[in-house]
């Protein structure tokens, strides 16, 4: 969290005013706030990004017996909402060239089935290949959701990612490049679904004076005192973004030139918000070596995620693919990338995998 106060400030009016629940002006406020700064035409504030990609598969049409296409390089939220809906996944394989969905993999999916929807991840931070993406989804007339969580800030071209499909995706998970301790948005310039999603997410109550449900709906919106911390958070996304890069520019200065080391991918393209900064170690050196070796100093470091195809609870479902995310997910490490890391704590890291070398 930022030092600034704005939260606070914020959090206090909702004490003050007695809107403590999912209601009131910051709620509002932060809807509004939102989807200003990323540019997309409506947005309502929800109490996780689970909660937001669960009602984004509703709101474009999904229901049982349906196919969705999910990359498969990502993390478990992106993906078992499908299951909610009582749908199918059909996984797809990433490509060196984003770590995210691989259009060449897309297509061969779109030869064997005929699905619902299409989830692209915008994997750390680093954008998917919307271009190519839209154009095969748009030949089969099918909506693209964005799962945007990693990716606040990010920009494809000239658009924030999450607002070039037909829905965006956002979490504010304690881990995320702004946080609400919990929450999320889905956000999307169809207005209709937007409120749609907002009805649902309220218990599917109906206009009437008593209390009347004429649909299934959900206890997913966001309160008012979160949204408050989310008002704050946001007015310091782009010094968050700033240190970020900063972090993953120190990283690459002193790492890139040990053998066997690559970075995650960069495009022209793409401008992330670098939320992790990730490495390929594919020598004699070892994901395993360097998690270790920090672990052991008190510092944590991850691997990537490890792929939907892969996991016990999916192996079951199809995976369309050459094996990309397998290999990224072998030889991958997620280094320590925290704003409030000082050069110091950097420096500490830096030499710690330098020693291993």
């Amino acid at each position: 969290m930022s030092n600034e106060g704005y939260e606070m400030e914020y959090v206090k009016e909702a004490f003050d005013t007695n809107w403590i629940a999912p209601l009131g002006n910051n709620v509002n406020e932060f809807e509004q706030e939102f989807a200003e700064k990323v540019d997309s035409k409506s947005a309502v504030a929800l109490s996780s990004g689970t909660s937001a990609m669960h009602l984004a598969l509703k709101a474009a049409g999904v229901g049982e017996g349906d196919i969705v296409f999910c990359q498969s390089l990502t993390f478990a939220a992106s993906t078992n909402p499908i299951i909610y809906q009582n749908a199918t996944p059909v996984f797809i394989d990433s490509d060196y060239e984003t770590w995210n969905m691989c259009p060449k993999a897309l297509e061969q999916a779109f030869e064997q089935y005929n699905p619902k929807a299409v989830i692209v991840v915008h994997l750390y931070g680093l954008s998917a290949n919307m271009d190519r993406i839209l154009e095969i989804c748009n030949k089969y007339n099918v909506p693209v959701i964005e799962d945007a969580a990693e990716s606040l800030g990010s920009y494809y071209k000239d658009k924030h990612t999450g607002t070039i499909g037909d829905y965006g995706v956002f979490s504010f998970n304690g881990n995320k490049i702004i946080t609400t301790s919990g929450g999320g948005m889905l956000v999307s310039d169809n207005e209709e679904r937007i409120d749609k999603a907002r009805f649902w997410a309220s218990q599917a109550r109906d206009k009437a004076r008593h209390y009347q449900h004429s649909e299934l709906g959900y206890n997913y919106r966001l309160s008012n005192v979160l949204a408050g911390i989310g008002r704050g958070q946001l007015k310091v996304l782009d010094k968050r973004v700033e240190q970020k890069k900063y972090i993953f520019d120190f990283y690459k200065k002193e790492l890139s030139d040990l053998p066997g080391v690559q970075f995650m991918p960069i495009n022209e393209w793409n401008d992330p918000n670098c939320w992790l900064t990730c490495i390929l170690t594919t020598g004699k050196v070892r994901p395993l070596d360097i998690i270790e070796a920090l672990e052991n100093e008190n510092i944590e470091a991850r691997p990537l995620w490890k792929p939907m195809h892969l996991q016990p609870y999916y192996e079951g479902y199809d995976f369309i693919g050459e094996g990309v995310s397998d290999w990224l997910f072998k030889n991958g490490v997620c280094l320590p990338s925290d704003t409030k890391m000082t050069d110091e704590d950097l420096q500490r890291v830096v030499e710690i995998i330098k020693g291993l070398w």
